[in-house]
C-alpha cells in the first residue's frame, strides 16, 4: 500500500472556545476518493482548510507526504463583473506556461472556451475552469470544496465523472465536500460523515444504513441513497445533453464486456 498523500491524526480546530472539528482522523492516499458530508456548520471547509495548511489545528497533526502538490478548487468563482478576463488570462494567473493551461483547459472539455469572457460562463463551465486552474499545477492532491455549487442535476452527473477521469488519468487522490449525496455517493470511494467530528465512515454502499449517517440525515435520506446506485447506459455532456454509451454485460468469467455496433 502506498505511503499516504496527508494524514489528518486526532486534529482539532476551535474558534472562540467554540470546537468547530474535533479528534477527526482521516488520510488519503493517491487513486482515491474521498467524500466529507455533513449538514451546514458541521466544520466541513474547517477540516479541509486545515488539510491545506490554511488553519492551524488546535490540537492533533496534520502530515503532509514531502513536495506535496495541492490543486484546490473553491465553491464559487468571484470576479469583480466589470473586470474583463478571458478564460485564457484567467489561466495564465495560474502562473503556470500557456501549453500547460491550454492541456488542461481541453482535459476539462472547455478548450474551445479559451477566448471566452469568464463572465458569460455557465455554472457547469465555471466549475471546469476551476478544476483546470487546479490540474494546471499537476496536482498529487485534488480538493474539491463543493465541486457541484450551481451546477444543473445533469451537469452535476457530468462533472463529478469527469472527476473520477481525472483521477484515473493522473493518479493523484481526491478529497471533496459535498452536500449532493445521491449522486456523490455514486462517484467516491469512500465517505466520512462529519458532524463536529467523524460521525461515521466508510463505503458508500454500507454507510447509508449506519445509525449516525440516518440520525444526521434522516431516515428518508438514507433509504433514498441506499436504492440509488445503479448503472447508466448514457453520460451527459457539460451542457447536460444526453450521450449514449456502449452498453455492457457480463461474460462467464463475471468480466464487463462492451458491445460495440457493426
Amino acid at each position: 500500500m502506498t505511503e499516504p498523500l496527508v494524514t489528518l491524526d486526532a486534529v482539532t480546530v476551535r474558534f472562540d472556545g467554540r470546537t468547530a472539528v474535533d479528534r477527526v482522523t482521516l488520510s488519503i492516499r493517491r487513486g482515491d476518493i474521498l467524500t466529507i458530508i455533513g449538514p451546514n456548520g458541521a466544520g466541513k471547509t474547517t477540516l479541509i482548510k486545515a488539510l491545506l495548511g490554511l488553519q492551524p489545528p488546535t490540537a492533533g497533526t496534520v502530515t503532509r507526504q514531502p513536495g506535496l502538490v495541492i490543486g484546490y478548487v473553491p465553491q464559487n468563482l468571484h470576479m469583480e463583473a466589470t473586470l474583463p478576463l478571458s478564460v485564457r488570462r484567467f489561466m495564465a494567473l495560474s502562473g503556470r506556461p500557456a501549453e500547460e493551461c491550454a492541456q488542461a483547459l481541453a482535459r476539462t472539455g472547455i478548450g474551445h472556451l479559451a477566448d471566452a469572457s469568464i463572465h458569460h460562463l455557465s455554472g457547469g463551465e465555471k466549475q471546469r475552469l476551476l478544476l483546470a486552474r487546479a490540474l494546471a499545477r499537476r496536482p498529487d492532491l485534488l480538493v474539491l470544496d463543493e465541486p457541484a455549487q450551481g451546477v444543473d442535476i445533469n451537469g452535476q452527473a457530468a462533472l463529478y465523472h469527469l472527476i473520477r477521469e481525472l483521477r484515473d488519468q493522473l493518479n493523484c487522490g481526491v478529497i471533496m465536500i459535498s452536500h449532493d449525496l445521491h449522486l456523490v455517493m455514486a462517484a467516491t470511494d469512500k465517505v466520512i460523515c462529519l458532524n463536529q467530528h467523524v460521525c461515521c465512515s466508510g463505503y458508500p454502499a454500507d454507510i447509508s444504513h449506519d445509525p449516525a449517517f440516518i440520525e444526521t440525515f434522516g431516515r428518508s435520506v438514507a433509504e433514498s441513497v441506499a436504492v440509488y446506485h445503479h448503472h447508466h447506459n448514457h453520460r451527459h455532456n457539460l451542457h447536460g445533453d444526453v450521450i449514449p454509451t456502449i452498453p455492457e454485460t457480463s461474460d462467464s468469467h463475471g468480466h464487463r464486456c462492451s458491445h460495440e455496433p457493426h
